[in-house]
């Protein structure tokens, strides 16, 4: 059974209401089709994790333009003014969180962990809510697994099996994501055949991703 599936099908997986992981570092990374066939659609009342918030036109920033999001957890949103001005309107939820965290809190998800101990955060804001520990002499805060039902990836060259090899920086939070959701769809540059990416470049093996689209289809 191929993983090949169009953009509509592709569509046709993700509804109203969905925790849905975004791979990309201010864009770069981020499967950019199946954003725009997300505002095309007018899914609503989402909830986005992802490292940021893009620019106003660019990644997850079409979707917190286009009023798609209802909460966003990420770790800056200083590139989307949009972010900021529906924050502080009420329009969206912003549950920022330190870069480093938000990485740990995707792959204990991944890993099947309870949660991990840092110190980042302790005396701010970031501490709020949130059980401290101590180890000897030292304060921890206690950060939970983050999870979600869909994740976005984008890939520059996917074989039909599924394994990524990513370009550079579009690397960032793709494979960590690629591990914590339910179903995993890639948006791929390129599609080969099995075996014509070699496996010392597979970054994401397969048995991850659920779904493959080419894009532009």
């Amino acid at each position: 059974m191929t993983k090949i599936k169009t953009l509509q099908e592709v569509l046709a997986c993700i509804k109203d209401d969905m925790s849905i992981m975004i791979g990309g570092f201010l864009g770069t990374g981020t499967p950019e089709g199946i954003i725009d066939g997300l505002v095309d659609k007018g899914v609503k009342n989402l909830t986005i994790i992802g490292n940021d918030t893009g620019f106003e036109n660019v990644g997850i920033g079409k979707l917190i333009t286009n009023k798609l999001v209802k909460r966003v957890i990420t770790s800056h949103i200083g590139t989307n003014p949009e972010t900021g001005r529906q924050m502080n309107s009420g329009e969206i939820a912003v549950e920022l969180v330190p870069q480093g965290t938000l990485a740990e809190r995707i792959r204990s998800a991944g890993a099947g962990l309870g949660g991990f101990l840092t110190p980042t955060g302790i005396g701010t804001l970031v501490e709020e809510g949130k059980e401290k520990i101590v180890i000897g002499d030292k304060e921890y805060l206690l950060e939970l697994p983050l999870k979600a039902d869909i994740a976005l990836l984008k890939g520059a060259k996917v074989d039909v099996k599924g394994n990524i090899y990513y370009d550079m920086a579009a690397r960032n939070f793709n494979p960590l994501m690629a591990m914590a959701a339910d179903l995993v769809i890639v948006e791929a540059e390129e599609i080969v055949e099995a075996g014509e990416i070699d496996p010392n470049h597979v970054m994401t093996p397969g048995i991850f991703v659920d779904i493959l689209v080419k894009e532009g289809k």
